[in-house]
């Protein structure tokens, strides 16, 4: 008789309103393998997988854990199911350490913490070959250790299949690595994880067999060595993508702008940047690299001019705009757009329509008490053309749109004021591959107008193709800034953790450096 799968699921449908996430959706889990969840934004990956996770219930359908029918219908079915999900956003106590996280949430863990917490933590940990110390408060914990607890957390609840959602999105290239180790230990153990991701490359890597969805009905499973990215990518989205992406190659210009011996600090007082040199040519993309909460924010923000720079200068022309307001900075030449991280909170005002943020961006230069709406819904409806935004319509609230779509509406708007300088901190994060290389040629063609391009990405491969040259941060210091087409993510992953320090061999130096810095030139010296 065949072993029964670990989880099964047969007509699952799911609706919200008029709007069918999950449309008789029917797949399976087999025991000790990893199954890669595939699709679009709005596929329905992650309402299929908070219903094994007991956040949603089916409209209908049945779910089979080991072959036996079961109901889901809340958290805590589902941990005594063995059903454990670490989310994209971690649901930890910032001041407690990593074993009173893990106890918390154990099932009549009584008023008293047990002495032998750790112990029992870290017998878990070395099981299954963790880096983590059990007594470390989260507070202190990067973000590749804050994902570590959340596993070994569902696997203290005596989870036996595991579902991560989105996990490698912040992990530099070795701490990627050391999670998949973790995975496939996991995998022999006889444990079933179910992984969504959008980074082909890692589902060919890790997983077993690939399950497709698109528009929240089921496409397809593949087993994984009997497939490809390009043939995954068109089962995805119902046509052929052609997966190049392109780097035109530009003349050298002078630098946009130069920073200089830049210090910014954060929210809390402490340094998020520490002395940091770099230029932005126009005609170029400069990619940041760098692991997660290393300063690329603060530096984003900062040259937007949305906080203030400690100590150094930001030189446009030969004129430092430091301090200067941004109608001040526009009027020295620099047409500046910024696309913040933060979308909803930053960048767009979620309870206007898309076309009252169209409006944002340039509603102080109208003349006049009234503003012209007529052509702020001409902008918004060539940005849902061209960037393909899924909305009822241009009135639509932002707020209302999904996260992929809400994206797509900020990006529009910025580059359709025309900018020179374009500053983007993770402009395809939660986009699905289609858009992301939508994202991508537009930011080319921004590139080829001359537009000079700061590029925070997290994605190494997409950096390597997409940008001219990319800046390393660790901890808030420049590691060194190397060519794209030169170096590897092995080299790129060392540099973000520290291990590795280029900042002496910077190749490419710009004319108009002051003699101070550490470029070694002279005030006006051109290139050779």
């Amino acid at each position: 008789m065949s072993q029964p799968y670990a989880i099964e699921l047969k007509g699952i449908t799911k609706a919200f309103g008029s709007v069918v996430a999950n449309k008789n959706i029917s797949l399976n889990v087999k025991q000790g393998e990893i199954l890669a969840l595939l699709g679009e934004n709005g596929s329905g990956k992650t309402t299929l997988m908070n219903m094994l996770s007991g956040i949603y219930k089916p409209d209908s359908g049945e779910i089979f854990v080991e072959g036996k029918p079961v109901s889901i219908n809340s958290p805590e079915d589902s941990k005594r199911l063995g059903i454990g999900m670490v989310h994209q956003h971690f649901k930890l106590v910032d001041v407690f350490s990593a074993a009173d996280n893990i106890w918390i949430g154990r099932e009549k863990a009584g008023l008293r913490l047990k002495k032998n917490r750790f112990a029992l933590v870290e017998e878990m940990i070395q099981r299954f070959g963790f880096d983590l110390d059990p007594a470390k408060k989260v507070y202190n914990m990067s973000v590749s250790e804050k994902q570590t607890l959340e596993i070994i957390k569902v696997l203290s609840y005596g989870a036996k299949t595991i579902i991560l959602d989105e996990p490698t999105a912040v992990l530099t290239v070795q701490e990627i690595d050391k999670l998949f180790g973790v995975l496939r230990r996991m995998k022999a153990e006889g444990h079933s994880i179910i992984i969504i991701t959008h980074k082909l490359n890692e589902v060919m890597d890790i997983s077993d067999r690939v399950a497709i969805l698109r528009k929240g009905e089921y496409i397809t499973t593949v087993d994984t060595r009997e497939t490809n990215e390009q043939e995954l990518t068109e089962w995805m989205v119902g046509r052929k993508v052609d997966l190049n992406i392109d780097r035109p190659v530009m003349e050298k210009t002078r630098p946009l702008l130069e920073l200089r011996d830049v210090t910014i600090r954060n929210d809390e007082g402490a340094l998020a940047i520490d002395g940091v040199n770099f230029y932005i040519r126009g005609g170029e993309i400069l990619g940041v690299a760098g692991i997660a909460g290393c300063g690329q924010k603060e530096l984003c923000e900062a040259i937007a001019g949305l906080r203030p720079i400690e100590k150094g200068q930001m030189i446009h022309k030969g004129d430092n705009i430091v301090g200067l307001p941004p109608k001040a900075i526009h009027e020295k030449g620099i047409s500046m757009s910024f696309i913040p991280e933060d979308r909803l909170g930053m960048g767009l005002a979620p309870s206007l329509s898309i076309t009252d943020n169209m409006l944002l961006k340039n509603y102080a230069d109208t003349k006049g008490p009234f503003v012209n709406r007529k052509q702020g819904r001409a902008d918004a409806e060539n940005v849902i053309q061209e960037l393909d935004v899924v909305t009822p319509s241009t009135e639509t609230p932002v707020r209302r749109l999904s996260g992929g779509n809400v994206q797509k509406v900020l990006l529009g708007r910025e580059i359709k004021a025309g900018p020179n300088v374009i500053v983007t901190a993770y402009p395809v994060r939660g986009l699905d591959i289609n858009s992301s290389y939508a994202i991508y040629n537009i930011l080319n063609r921004q590139k080829q107008a001359g537009v000079g391009i700061l590029f925070v990405g997290e994605d190494l491969d997409v950096m390597m193709a997409l940008c001219d040259k990319i800046m390393v941060l660790c901890h808030g210091r420049l590691m060194g800034v190397v060519h794209a087409h030169k170096t590897t993510k092995e080299e790129l992953g060392l540099m973000m953790t520290g291990a590795l320090d280029l900042t002496d061999k910077y190749e490419d130096k710009p004319a108009g450096i002051a003699k101070d810095t550490r470029f070694g030139e002279k005030e006006g010296e051109e290139e050779a």
